[in-house]
């Protein structure tokens, strides 16, 4: 029972520490977009969790995944 406890308490802390690392990354995104974007292109300013989806979509779109050499 104890192992469960620990896996379960490590899961947890990982849990954390993405959430911590994501709202790090995620709040400059959103405060350059809410300084530059409403006022240049007219749009509406944006919350933290729309720029983690701004910066995950970002991601996924322009990211490669090849190793060249």
């Amino acid at each position: 029972m104890e192992h469960v406890i620990k896996i379960v308490g490590a899961i947890v802390v990982i849990a954390l520490i993405y959430a911590t690392c994501a709202a790090l990354f995620a709040f400059p995104v959103k405060w350059l977009w809410n300084w530059l974007i409403p006022s240049v292109f007219h749009l509406r300013e944006i919350t933290a969790l729309e720029a983690w989806g701004l910066m995950t979509l970002s991601g996924m779109l322009f990211k490669s995944n090849s190793k060249e050499k």
